[in-house]
Parts: structure tokens; sequence; C-alpha cells
């Protein structure tokens, strides 16, 4: 029999859990449809259950009607979008991580100062749009080392660095080192922008590599907190690493011959799926498990302003959003 190594936390970050719990109260209050721009998470399990209850998922604002309620999903717009909402009549809930806002904020207050910004994540992902649109004249998108040494700034002493919140620690800490070494006096943001979710998850990740023969993270190809998951656990040590939407995705092959699993999941990632993976392990063999615990993440954000007004104002109960990890 075979041991699963089950990595904690795991699953769901407050932001993700705003965020859906967003359009779920929304459903309820305001009834469907509800218009949800982009994915209002990165995973297709919970993308399919909100659009079987009402939401509509959309690409771009004017594919909802005029006036129609939206939300905007937890990795956040650009202010250009936000103008185009306006412009529409389109009634906003803003679903954005309080921890992407942070980040929006930091962008402002270096592009008010002159500063040329660098912005350490990955082109055409959501979260990198709307970052990048706070100050589009003044940020420059790179993902890696490499890309580090093309950038060109007006004046070398004013350069700053901010990152996508789901990046791998150790990727983004290389490009910051070869950014350094062009411009010596390279400006830190205020606080690490990535995540505390990201950075304990993948903690949890390193502490059981080593021991892993193959280590099976569970989240969608689009959520890149997952991929950087598979990432780390090839880096620091598992015999062999695979990410998985579902269960059903795992392949016996990958487990012949082994004696340990690891079971991780990306921070978008409901724990039912967890559950199931689990399940499905079992039937394979592995049916033993071993929690092994990481850093905790001990934080909840409030449901969106405008949502609670209204959900006190019909005589709702405001939730205690729960850490789902």
């Amino acid at each position: 029999m075979g041991k699963v190594l089950l990595a904690a936390p795991r699953g769901y970050c407050a932001g993700v859990d705003r965020a859906v719990e967003t359009v779920e109260r929304a459903l309820e209050l305001y009834g469907p449809p509800i218009y949800v721009r982009k994915e209002i998470v990165h995973n297709k399990h919970v993308v399919d259950r909100l659009a079987g209850r009402g939401a509509v998922f959309v690409s771009e604002l004017d594919q909802a009607p005029v006036g129609a309620r939206v939300v905007f999903s937890a990795h956040g717009v650009s202010p250009a979008v936000r103008a185009e909402a306006r412009q529409r009549g389109l009634r906003v809930i803003d679903a954005t991580c309080p921890l992407v806002t942070k980040v929006h904020r930091e962008v402002g207050k270096f592009a008010s100062r002159g500063y040329s910004i660098v912005l350490i994540g990955h082109q055409g992902h959501e979260e990198v749009e709307g970052t990048a649109g706070e100050a589009p004249e003044a940020i420059q998108v790179i993902d890696s080392p490499v890309e580090a040494d093309a950038v060109e700034v007006p004046d070398p002493a004013k350069v700053a660095w901010l990152s996508q919140t789901t990046l791998s620690v150790d990727e983004t800490l290389a490009t910051v080192e070869r950014l350094r070494q062009r411009f010596e006096l390279l400006t830190d943001p205020p606080s690490d922008d990535i995540c505390y979710a990201t950075q304990n998850r993948q903690g949890a990740v390193k502490q059981i590599a080593a021991r892993c023969d193959v280590m099976i993270v569970v989240g969608s190809a689009n959520s890149s907190n997952s991929v950087r998951l598979v990432e780390v656990a090839l880096g620091h040590g598992a015999g062999a690493a695979h990410r998985v939407d579902s269960a059903a995705d795992i392949n016996p092959d990958w487990l012949r011959g082994a004696a340990s699993v690891g079971l991780t999941s990306g921070a978008s990632v409901p724990e039912v799926l967890v559950e199931q993976a689990l399940d499905r392990l079992a039937e394979l063999g592995f049916a033993d498990r071993e929690e092994v615990a990481a850093d905790s993440d001990a934080l909840a954000f409030a449901l969106p302003r405008d949502l609670r007004k209204d959900m006190e104002a019909a005589g709702q109960p405001i939730p205690q959003l729960p850490h789902r990890a």
C-alpha cells in the first residue's frame, strides 16, 4: 500500500473565497442573471457550478446588456475597464482580491513619482493586464531573468519592480536579482507582492516534495499558481509532478512503482476536488494518508461593500467568510 502526503495549506485562499462567495450571494440577493467579466477565478469546476446557478461569464463588458449587474473577477481590472462599465451604466460588484488592489495602488504611487515600473508577470494574464492598465505608459512587463536584460528606462536611478501575486517565489527573486544587477538603485515594493497564499502553498510543497515519488496538483491549466506548484515540486525533489483538473485525470501509469504520492491544490480549487482525488488515489492503492502542515493561512476578507450594503437593506445576514484551506 502506498502513502499520500497531503500538503497544507492548499486550495481556496481568502481572495478566491471572497470572489466565489460574492457571486453566490449576488445570485441569491438579486437573482440571475449575474454577469461576470472573465472567469471569477481560474477553476473550471467553480465556473461551471456558478454558471449552472445563473452566472453568465463574458469576455468583455459589451457582451453584457446595458444596465446589467456585473461582477469583476478576483484578478482585477484596469481603469479603462472601469470607465467602460460606467459608460454602459453597468452596476458593478468589484470582487478584485484586496491583495491585487494593493499592487494597483503601488503602481499609482510609483508612477506619480516618475518611476519606471517593471512588472514581473505573465503577459496576457488577467491580473497583469489589470495592473499594467493602471499606468501603461510607465510599465514594462517581463517574466524571467532573461527578459530583465531587455529592460530600457529613461532614468536608471528611478526604477521600481512589482509582481503578479501568483508567481513562483524563487523565480521572481531570481528576476529581481537580475534587475538589481542592472539597476543598482532598484526600488522594492513596500511589501512582498506575491500573496501569502501563493507563498504558503509553495512552502508546503517544498516541505514534502523530496519525500514524493509523484506529486499531483489539482488545478486548472489557466491557473498560474497551480502551474507554479508543479514547477516548485519538480525543483525541490519530487520524482515527477502532474497537474490535473479533477480525480478523473489521474493516470494510474504515473503511480506504477511509486511508494509515496504528494497531493496539493491551487488557490482557486474547492476542497471537494481534493477529496475526490484522495478517493481516487485510495482506489489505486494509496489509502494511507499523512497531512503535512506548513505555515497556516490566517486571513479572511469581507464581501464587497456595495453587496454588503444591499444585503443589509434586504435583511440578509452578512457571512463571516471562513478560510477554506
